[in-house]
């Protein structure tokens, strides 16, 4: 199957498994009730065992209700990858119906971004930055996956102990009965913090390597969709910015050119207005050359004296 093409979602293959196996391990429970009671519950001269035995359980169960929450986001990201893939198929916005908290939206928010600032996209450091990131999220199973096995371990030495206990009172002939009730719960402590050790390592472990590729198989398909297709589609390449440097400074030319042209205008217009005033001021003068030969023409006329006309 091609990494550019829409897969089945693993994350929840993986969940049914998940059940599976719970219902199988339930089922065994209460078919050998009596068996488990019988180690676990009863004949116990302290409460070392169930100390021991409840960490592991509680230990394990907290592990993996830590791995359901991963596989639930898990799938959540591949149904979001799926989505975004067939959006490219289609030739349609990728963003479109992908949310912007997921891995494959948050790349592409990103790509955009670095587009948009015209900045150089260093794929193998966002790939870098994205694997970190989703490693811390495995930090608490994988303390889980590496302490269950040594938590059988420590309920063997503590067993063992309790055991060497009651052979110490045996030999002393301090009390045989009870140092030899010690010797079998030691030895019974033993045997059940040992069996539920192993049994949860193997469950807990087969899904903490389930996990492990659920997560690089996610990381996969999202780093080839983003340098098949995003990165060839957002980089910005040396070659476009000379052009669109090339393209502002012919733009820069242009509108200098234009602006020279206006001010030629300009110096046009404002000779023209020049020569207007003077005729106007020439049109003026001949005027009032007029008027006074018209004046002088009434005076002759009407035989006025020349302070007369005045008055």
């Amino acid at each position: 199957m091609s990494l550019l093409s829409p897969g089945r979602i693993r994350s929840r293959h993986i969940l049914l498994r998940m059940i599976i196996v719970g219902v199988i391990g339930f089922a065994v429970l209460i078919w050998q009730r009596d068996f488990f009671a019988q180690v676990y519950i009863y004949n116990q001269l302290t409460r070392v065992g169930w100390a021991i035995n409840g960490m592991i359980i509680v230990l394990f169960i907290a592990g993996m209700m830590r791995l359901v929450l991963l596989f639930l986001r898990y799938g959540r990201e591949e149904e979001a990858l799926n989505r975004f893939v067939v959006n490219l198929q289609r030739a349609l916005d990728p963003a479109q119906g992908v949310a912007t908290d997921t891995i494959i939206g948050h790349r592409h928010r990103t790509l955009v971004d670095l587009h948009a600032k015209r900045a150089a996209i260093n794929h193998s450091a966002l790939a870098a930055t994205l694997l970190g990131s989703e490693s811390s999220q495995l930090s608490f199973p994988r303390f889980v996956n590496n302490v269950l096995i040594l938590t059988g371990v420590l309920g063997t030495i503590v067993s063992l102990s309790i055991a060497l206990l009651g052979a110490t009172d045996m030999i002393s002939g301090a009390s045989e009965i009870g140092g030899l009730a010690k010797v079998i719960h030691g030895m019974s402590t033993a045997l059940s913090t040992t069996m539920t050790a192993i049994v949860t390592y193997l469950v807990f472990g087969y899904f903490y390597l389930k996990v492990n590729d659920t997560l690089t198989y996610l990381m996969s398909r999202v780093e080839h969709v983003s340098a098949t297709v995003l990165v060839p589609r957002y980089q910005t390449q040396e070659e476009a910015i000379v052009q669109d440097y090339t393209y502002l400074i012919r733009t820069a030319v242009a509108v200098t050119e234009r602006f020279d042209e206006a001010q030629q205008k300009f110096t046009t217009l404002v000779e023209n207005l020049e020569k207007a005033l003077n005729a106007y001021r020439d049109e003026m003068r001949h005027s009032n050359d007029n008027v006074t030969e018209i004046r002088r023409l009434l005076r002759a006329g009407f035989r006025l004296p020349d302070g007369g006309a005045d008055q």
